[in-house]
């Protein structure tokens, strides 16, 4: 039996450059519930200023009434790929596509729930913790955030 697995993530961070997965829900339904829920995390982590840009794909999840009313309730702006335009949206696309090869495809899960505590510890643990990233100097994301607090401080106040 194969378990389909659903994970949304939320990145809230100044901009992608910093590659850490601060809000995350995992479901076996992709819904409006579990792309909410993953941004509401995100926002309790970051708790990001009023005027933030929260870009999505175009999935329905986004388009709901619920995702949006999340939005306009935070007054964050909505901004979504082109459509078919996968690139806008690149540095998620690179992180599922890392989940999937470095980690689910290597598995075979009980359960759902054996899956859940496992991804969850590949985003907490390896993915933030662990993993280098080019882009952030061979650092992890947790790394490059600690060395470079100052750094981002003064860059909040830009935002």
């Amino acid at each position: 039996a194969t378990t389909e697995i659903y994970t949304s993530t939320a990145t809230l961070s100044l901009h992608d450059a910093l590659r850490s997965i601060v809000g995350y829900a995992i479901s076996s339904r992709m819904t409006a519930d579990l792309v909410c829920t993953a941004l509401q995390l995100a926002i309790q982590m970051r708790q990001p200023p009023a005027g933030l840009i929260v870009h999505t794909d175009r999935g329905s999840q986004y388009c709901s009434g619920q995702y949006q009313s999340l939005l306009s309730h935070h007054e964050f702006r909505c901004s979504m790929s082109g459509k078919g335009n996968c690139y806008d949206n690149a540095v998620m696309e690179r992180f599922f596509l890392s989940l999937k090869t470095e980690r689910v495809w290597q598995q075979h899960y009980a359960n759902h729930q054996e899956a859940i505590r496992d991804i969850s510890r590949y985003i907490v643990v390896f993915y933030n913790g662990v993993r280098l990233h080019s882009t952030l100097g061979y650092q992890s994301p947790n790394q490059f955030e600690q060395v470079n607090q100052n750094l981002l401080n003064r860059l909040s106040h830009f935002a």
